[in-house]
């Protein structure tokens, strides 16, 4: 006789980033994490103008199920604390009800759905600090009072940097956890073969979201000094007007990419680019796409973010402005820089199935909740 599988418990993320948007930290986990969890993923609400009321709608997008609310507004999204959306914390509760018998973890990634967190029934509530979200453009005033209250709540804590530790731990000193974000280097193991097939002329590249982290004006000056090479920015364009984007002859905006296609597009670079801005914004930025750039061969150009400088300096270029960017750019090109098996051996701590697997090593001795009540929503 056949036993019946072992129940399985519960995985409910609430993500300000879609599912389907950029490949980022939050797919790369949760996408491991779900071969130990049902995951249930809860995007920000949508607005759409012709519904009577509001509608929670549920996705199969494997291996993940999607829960998203549809509020009557004519407005464009807003957000988990959108006023419109002032029904999404009991809607989400109804639809999961109790959790089941092995349990359910709730994994948040931003402050503002804190009162989905406190409706839902759960065994233990994790804060997994990506960004400083409340640095950003157009960042809700709610953001740094329900950031504390979520700091408290929660049983674990995870920072994606060395710079967001340093600030959550001013706030809370016990069970947190640095874990700056990975790299799957196999992914990226077909790029030093089948690079420089597409392009006769150098090509200096950024993959990524195009925003107000990005220095437009450095990729402008660096167009300008390079104008027998290719200045390829790929990825959507996000809080930037298109006319606001730096034009030229030599820069190009292929758009968005999904995960499985980077391999292909890093294998037409010659240099990859991370011309961050000096702001608010980047300030505690730990970039995932460094280790992913040295994973494909790459030799990388970056402005000094501070992460950047403090885990990958050895292996990065870092230069202040355009003409620093440039320079560095046809050295490169002339001597490609190789990391060799120090670089190797620095990716391996990077690798995301050990940060998963250390990851889900700390919720399950994070215990069954330290409060019989999560929070205060502000």
């Amino acid at each position: 006789m056949i036993s019946p599988p072992e129940p399985r418990p519960e995985l409910v993320v609430l993500s300000h980033l879609d599912w389907n948007w950029v490949w980022q930290r939050p797919q790369q986990l949760v996408s491991r994490l779900a071969s130990q969890y049902d995951v249930w993923f809860v995007e920000e609400p949508a607005c759409e103008p012709d519904l009577d009321e509001p509608q929670l709608r549920v996705d199969d997008a494997e291996p993940v199920r999607c829960v998203r609310l549809h509020v009557p507004a004519a407005r464009s999204r807003r957000g988990f604390d959108d006023p419109d959306a002032v029904a999404y914390p009991q809607a989400v509760a109804d639809f999961l009800g109790p959790p089941p018998p092995a349990g359910r973890v709730v994994w948040a990634y931003t402050p503002l759905a804190l009162p989905i967190a406190d409706a839902i029934e759960h065994t233990t509530l994790v804060y997994d600090v990506m960004d400083d979200l409340s640095s950003f453009q157009h960042a809700s005033p709610n953001l740094p009072l329900r950031h504390l209250a979520l700091l408290r709540a929660a049983d674990v804590v995870f920072t994606g940097g060395r710079s967001l530790h340093s600030k959550v731990t001013r706030h809370r000193g016990d069970g947190v956890h640095c874990f700056p974000s990975g790299v799957e280097c196999e992914h990226y193991a077909s790029v030093r073969r089948r690079r420089r097939e597409v392009d006769a002329r150098p090509v200096a590249g950024y993959v990524g979201v195009i925003d107000e982290r990005i220095d437009l004006e450095l990729v402008e000056t660096l167009a300008a000094l390079l104008p027998d090479w290719c200045i390829r920015m790929v990825g959507p364009v996000f809080k930037i007007e298109p006319g606001a984007l730096p034009t030229a002859p030599n820069i190009e905006y292929p758009g968005k990419v999904d995960y499985a296609e980077l391999p292909s597009v890093l294998s037409s670079f010659d240099v990859a680019l991370m011309p961050f801005a000096h702001n608010d914004s980047t300030r505690s930025i730990s970039p995932t796409k460094t280790a992913e750039y040295l994973a494909a061969g790459l030799p990388v150009v970056s402005t000094a973010v501070a992460d950047v400088a403090r885990d990958f300096g050895a292996f990065v270029s870092l230069r202040a402005d355009g003409l620093g960017f440039a320079d560095e750019c046809r050295r490169l090109l002339a001597e490609p820089r190789d990391g060799g098996v120090e670089l190797e051996r620095h990716l391996e701590s990077y690798d995301w199935e050990r940060i998963v697997d250390r990851m889900a090593q700390l919720v399950v001795a994070a215990g069954p909740p330290r409060h019989a009540a999560h929070g205060v929503s502000a």
